[in-house]
């Protein structure tokens, strides 16, 4: 009699597929909103947000779709075998750094957006936002080549099919520089960047505050009034940053956290065992920072008013269309087939 499966598993076997769901097309539809329309943000933004919604459907096919779903769905999935064993990595960690370090950038660019006035027009416009984005791309995924020569498809002749497996003669020193850098680029830095970004912004913006609340305290005798520094659009523009970034530290601390422990006990662990505590961990936060890749739009559409309106208004026109094609389906009787 078969063992009974770890509850782990029925639930990634249901999660993962349900999260590509929602996730892509969720993605597709940023990408084309902030293609067509005008949410009423700048342009360099707006560049940022497309790249991010391009890198989470990535991240979502590689990983989610391709490397986990198609795991639980199949006997033997098809990166077990060569080419693509070797292949697999380069994909799923190429998106991954890409979609990670676009956060950062995205965070680094309203930060000067908000705070300076000499490096704004400089910096944060689209000609230099196509430039950062193209580095991230390539930079993101020339760092996961080196997971290319990582593994190996070998023959189990006690299961009698294929396995992709960290090569058994992967020099120790290769295997440890790679894995270090790969830990210390997602799951160190992204954070210690994000949080410092995102903490000398909302102490900008409070020293901001206070200095117009002094200014507007000294002039209402005269009659005159002050602007107001955070107006709405910057108010907006603060709101959605903090959300987008923290969104993506809270559900992504997990995950950074247990793969640190996990590479602490060595590279070769059987992340199988569910009977040890941190597979059952590092499982769950790998579940909470992929779900990342699949809610940007939710957040868009909480903090952005005109972003909002636009994805209702592009689900109406769906729903319209498919009521039209239904009802004109149905006039056509099944005899014009």
């Amino acid at each position: 009699m078969a063992a009974e499966e770890h509850w782990m598993i029925h639930l990634q076997r249901v999660y993962y597929p349900v999260l590509a769901i929602v996730g892509i097309p969720s993605n597709v539809m940023c990408f084309l909103i902030f293609w067509r329309r005008k949410c009423m943000l700048s342009k360099s933004s707006t560049l940022y947000l497309m790249a991010i919604a391009i890198a989470d459907t990535a991240v979502l096919m590689f990983i989610v779709v391709l490397e986990i779903s198609v795991k639980y769905f199949t006997v033997e999935p098809f990166w077990a075998r060569e080419p693509w064993c070797s292949m697999r990595d380069v994909f799923t960690y190429g998106a991954y750094n890409v979609s990670t370090w676009l956060i950062v950038a995205f965070t680094a660019e309203r930060f000067l957006a908000i705070t300076t006035w000499r490096f704004k027009n400089r910096i944060c416009n689209s000609r230099c936002a196509v430039r950062i984005i193209g580095s991230i791309f390539f930079m993101g995924l020339l760092l996961a080549v080196p997971y290319y020569w990582a593994y190996i498809s070998v023959y189990k002749q006690d299961i009698q099919r294929w396995l992709c497996i960290y090569r058994p003669d992967l020099p120790i020193a290769y295997a440890f520089t790679m894995v270090s850098i790969q830990t210390t680029l997602t799951h160190i830095l992204p954070f210690i960047f994000i949080g410092l970004l995102n903490g000398l912004t909302l102490r900008q913006i409070s020293l901001s505050n206070r200095v117009h609340a002094a200014t507007e305290a000294c002039k209402s005798a005269s009659g005159h009034k002050v602007a107001p520094l955070l107006r709405s659009r910057k108010r907006k523009s603060v709101v959605l940053l903090v959300t987008v970034s923290m969104t993506f530290v809270l559900l992504s601390i997990t995950r950074s956290i247990t793969q640190l422990i996990l590479r602490t006990q060595g590279l070769f662990i059987n992340r199988d065992d569910y009977s040890l505590d941190i597979n059952v961990a590092a499982d769950i936060g790998t579940m909470l920072s992929l779900t990342n890749a699949a809610v940007n739009m939710y957040l868009y559409a909480c903090t952005q008013t005109k972003f909002r309106q636009e994805v209702i208004a592009s689900v109406k026109y769906c729903l319209w269309r498919g009521c039209l094609a239904r009802d004109e389906h149905s006039l056509r009787g099944p005899g014009h087939g």
